[in-house]
């Protein structure tokens, strides 16, 4: 199987598991993202979203050394 393939699928599912818990609760998770983006502030989120960088590239590039 192909790199591209694998991030196909992997990206399409999380967009899948994504819309899902959106259609399936919409209402719920809005409330939860204003309450969520109320309390952080700035720096929080920047950090939060380093973070989810620096794990998702780790997390890639192990993938990619499984294929090899």
């Amino acid at each position: 199987m192909s790199i591209s393939a694998i991030l196909l699928i992997a990206f399409g599912g999380a967009l899948a598991l994504e819309g899902a818990v959106w259609a399936i609760f919409p209402g719920g998770l809005r409330r939860a993202y204003q309450e969520f983006l109320a309390q952080a502030d700035e720096r929080d989120l920047h950090i939060t979203g380093a973070i989810s960088v620096f794990v998702g590239v780790c997390l890639l590039l192990f993938g990619v050394s499984l294929l090899s």
